[in-house]
């Protein structure tokens, strides 16, 4: 495991697994392959379904902190690369995407839709069921 920072050719620090680059789903997932591990046997591995990991690599779902410290150990990475991007964690892709300027300032915005749509998605949920429960109790 080593701090994953490189340098490009105009000197500027570049840390792939970044905050800024990447997701926690995108850490996970990396950190998974690079153990040679597929998302079945992963999620067998912490006693959960397979659907869940594809949620945690989505971005969808996100571990409860108990899970987050297995990851972490069954990774061999640490708690605060897996969450950050920051610390121990593991290299880079070899054919890393060279990413502009422009790009790197879309993360955020898509990020944000992305929460706003979970959320959205949640209350959905909770209002279908409100309205579930309105209709039982008409219908008695």
């Amino acid at each position: 495991m080593t701090k994953h920072a490189t340098h490009d050719t105009a000197g500027e620090t570049d840390n792939w697994y970044s905050e800024e680059t990447a997701t926690f789903g995108d850490r996970l997932a990396g950190a998974r392959e690079a153990m040679g591990l597929g998302q079945k046997e992963l999620a067998q591995r912490l006693g959960v379904r397979t659907k869940v990991i594809q949620g945690w690599e989505e971005d969808l779902k996100e571990p409860r902190a108990n899970r987050l410290q297995m990851l972490a150990g069954m990774l061999n990475v640490s708690l605060m690369w897996l969450l950050t991007g920051e610390g121990d964690g593991i290299d880079a892709p070899d054919a890393r995407p060279t990413m502009s300027a422009e790009s790197a300032a879309l993360l955020p915005e898509v990020r944000q839709i992305r929460t706003e749509m979970s959320d959205l998605a949640d209350r959905l949920g909770r209002l279908e069921s409100r309205l579930r429960l309105a209709l039982a109790s008409e219908a008695a």
